[in-house]
């Protein structure tokens, strides 16, 4: 047995070096940008909170099976969050007499499950959450819809490789009752079939729906609702289509936002009305990359005031899977723009009098915190991605001159220690 620790990190969670820490940062701070574009602003809560708020609308699978649960010392059960939805209904609750309705609010939310890992599912992960509270107006549904395409650009996806398909909690039971015939006791025993009718076999859902109780006719008129896209609409009756929040998206200027599809169904605890979810159309990452929708009564957890909420959720194992099948990630950044290189140790404070100077002109700038020699440090600028480093001589600081190198170029020049950002500047190309 070792005498040493692991250097692992534990099953399911990742180490971020710099190199892919950069990326992570380059991807969220686009999606940032976006989100605070549309005004919305930026929340956080506890990673810690009772049990009791995800056993009650979080779902089965996550309640019974991938809660990291604990007692603390006072007898409280509490869990480590695995999804941020409940906690920020549980803020909007107890705050709602501070707010001004609707609020738009975002995080990104470190979350975890435990989960069997493998692609697209790991035990540790961070999510995106970008949602209104306080309106009920189909007009919030089509901002978030619009913030989802915008956020998807900023990453560079076009709409020719990914696909918003949305469906509508109330269309769905139309579908399923209207259509189907299937009794309003079994839509929630119906919802979970639909939502596993992509992946399973044609056989396997006959007999799925048989063991709720429809017969082989309102099967196959089932199936026919369900894959007739946006025909199925015009099957349904006027007081069911008035009722349904994606109707009325898909009614007004921003139905291009959207492709109707009646199998996204999503969590049957949470969602009220639209449901939505994106999808790669990359066959080598075929699959749902994150998705939302509509709760007009999760506050109602914690309070007797009615706040509706329309949002979505974008977690980073699938955005970054999506990013790399497309070739969208960003290249790692460079540890500095500029390293200053005093040759001799009484130079250091000129050194960084000199970093100074560039920083305060916005270029990250290193110096070396041990004096090696030169054609060492000038060998580690070059393989850290310097564009342009400054060398500090005896002889050109005595009389106040500097030499800067064009680390792409190799051509170097003496200059005026007064004048160096602007030459940097020029070395550098930034």
């Amino acid at each position: 047995m070792s005498r040493f620790l692991p250097t692992a990190p534990y099953r399911g969670t990742r180490d971020f070096l710099p190199p892919q820490m950069s990326v992570r940062q380059q991807v969220l701070h686009r999606l940032y940008d976006v989100a605070e574009s549309y005004g919305y602003l930026r929340y956080d809560g506890p990673v810690l909170e009772p049990a009791e708020i995800y056993e009650a609308k979080s779902g089965q699978e996550i309640a019974e099976l991938q809660l990291y649960t604990l007692t603390d010392r006072g007898g409280r059960r509490l869990a480590l969050r695995p999804e941020m939805t409940p906690s920020v209904a549980r803020m909007i609750a107890g705050n709602a007499g501070a707010l001004q309705f609707p609020v738009r609010w975002y995080c990104n939310a470190n979350c975890h499950r435990y989960e069997r890992p493998q692609r697209g599912r790991v035990r540790e992960h961070w999510q995106i959450n970008v949602d209104i509270f306080g309106s009920d107006s189909p007009n919030a549904d089509i901002e978030i819809l619009s913030v989802v395409h915008d956020m998807m650009a900023a990453l560079g996806a076009t709409r020719d490789i990914y696909v918003l398909r949305a469906s509508d909690r109330v269309l769905l039971e139309g579908i399923l009752t209207r259509l189907a015939g299937v009794p309003p006791d079994r839509v929630r025993a119906m919802s979970d079939i639909i939502d596993r009718w992509e992946k399973a076999p044609r056989d396997q859902l006959r007999a799925d729906t048989g063991d709720v109780g429809l017969d082989d006719t309102q099967f196959d008129r089932l199936e026919a609702a369900l894959t007739a896209g946006e025909d199925t609409l015009a099957r349904l009756p006027p007081d069911v289509l008035d009722r349904s929040h994606l109707m009325k998206v898909l009614r007004s200027d921003a139905k291009d936002l959207v492709t109707f599809d009646p199998l996204i169904v999503r969590a049957f605890e949470y969602y009220t009305s639209t449901v939505f979810e994106v999808f790669d159309l990359d066959p080598a990452n075929n699959r749902s990359l994150f998705g939302g929708g509509r709760y007009d009564d999760l506050v109602g957890l914690f309070s007797s005031q009615r706040i509706p909420g329309v949002g979505f959720g974008m977690g980073d194992v699938t955005l970054l899977d999506f990013l790399e099948t497309h070739g969208l990630l960003p290249q790692p950044r460079t540890e500095a723009d500029v390293t200053v290189i005093p040759v001799t140790d009484d130079l250091a404070g000129a050194a960084r009098e000199i970093a100074r100077q560039l920083r305060r002109a916005g270029w990250r700038t290193s110096v070396p915190v041990e004096i090696r020699r030169l054609g060492r440090e000038i060998a580690r600028a070059d393989k850290a991605g310097v564009r342009a480093i400054v060398i500090i001589g005896p002889g050109e600081w005595a009389e106040g001159k500097v030499t800067v190198r064009n680390m792409a170029t190799g051509q170097q020049q003496v200059v005026a220690a007064t004048s160096v950002t602007e030459t940097v500047a020029s070395a550098a190309e930034l």
